[in-house]
């Protein structure tokens, strides 16, 4: 049987030439020590997709050094820059910039710095790294201002000499009263409505915080009002007739208020919402309140609560 030669079966494939290999992904441009700081960034912000860095970590890094650009010239070259010129900067931040440096930017740009720095010594760029003896600072943010108690009592003074004076007036005291029992939020307040304060509840008087939008539902809570707090609520209705809300001003009245307050009372550096809010949070912290139920009360999610813990615990410790 004679041997057949077998054809390809697809001829017109196997005849074409080899196509070019795959691309692959470029490597981040060569730097040297000689090369400006901009080069080097650029090269970093090329690295940090590589390195499988999150998009937030990446644009949060490219911001930061943008910052640092604003204190190194960016024509710099990165080996001429030292640990000295990093602590300015970092001094830069928090007192010459003229910006506020919460604690938390100010800990994620030393992170920006070592993670910047280290990538440029382990890939030999760099002989060291000026970046590693800074020190990272416990990211503690200050503590609230809050009223002491003897403030607390200078303040209903001067908020009763107001409603018992030649021209009296309800609403300092009543407003007062309202954040330290409390400690609702200044957009809480102002959103108040006359039906969500109820004097003839059997368990006393409540109040409640209401949320139009459904994905702040969780914030929605009834609180329990001191009895005290009725005469003023009437005395203060009486006096300014509110109709829909209870109070049927600006924010910014309010404010006001609370400063005059302060001012009466001798309180330096005014009085707050937020002052007013922390000052409630912590007389219920110190009495013993039960931390849910403090939780709840605030309206805060889990979340929002271990920072606030944390700062109610340090705003109780005893003062050295």
């Amino acid at each position: 049987m004679n041997s057949v030669e077998q054809l390809p079966l697809f001829p017109e494939i196997e005849k074409l030439p080899a196509g070019p290999p795959a691309e692959e992904t470029p490597a981040p441009p060569a730097v040297t020590a000689r090369s400006p700081l901009s080069e080097a960034i650029r090269a970093f912000e090329n690295a940090m997709p590589l390195k499988g860095f999150t998009r937030n970590t990446i644009t949060a890094f490219r911001a930061d050094l943008r910052i640092l650009c604003e204190f190194i010239p960016p024509d710099r070259p990165i080996g001429d820059i030292g640990t000295r010129d990093l602590q300015a900067f970092l001094t830069y931040l928090v007192r010459d910039r003229g910006r506020p440096c919460k604690p938390k930017s100010y800990a994620r740009r030393l992170t920006t710095l070592k993670v910047f720095f280290g990538w440029l010594y382990e890939e030999g760029v760099l002989g060291r790294d000026p970046a590693a003896p800074l020190a990272h600072q416990p990211a503690y943010t200050p503590l609230p201002r809050v009223l002491s108690e003897g403030q607390i009592a200078q303040v209903r003074e001067a908020a009763r000499g107001l409603a018992q004076g030649e021209k009296p007036d309800w609403r300092p005291w009543l407003l007062f009263e309202l954040l330290l029992q409390t400690g609702i939020k200044k957009t809480e307040c102002m959103n108040i409505h006359l039906a969500d304060i109820d004097i003839t509840h059997p368990d006393g008087p409540i109040l409640r915080i209401r949320y139009p939008q459904v994905r702040q539902k969780y914030k929605e809570r009834t609180m329990k009002l001191p009895p005290e707090i009725v005469p003023l609520l009437r005395e203060y209705r009486a006096q300014y007739q509110p109709a829909e809300h209870l109070f049927e001003c600006t924010a910014r009245n309010l404010e006001y208020v609370l400063n005059h307050l302060a001012d009466l009372a001798g309180i330096d550096g005014g009085i707050s919402f937020e002052m007013m809010r922390w000052t409630a949070a912590l007389r219920d912290y110190q009495a013993g309140m039960d931390e849910t139920a403090l939780r709840h009360k605030l309206g805060l999610s889990k979340l929002r609560w271990r920072e606030t813990l944390e700062k109610l615990q340090r705003l109780a410790e005893p003062a050295l």
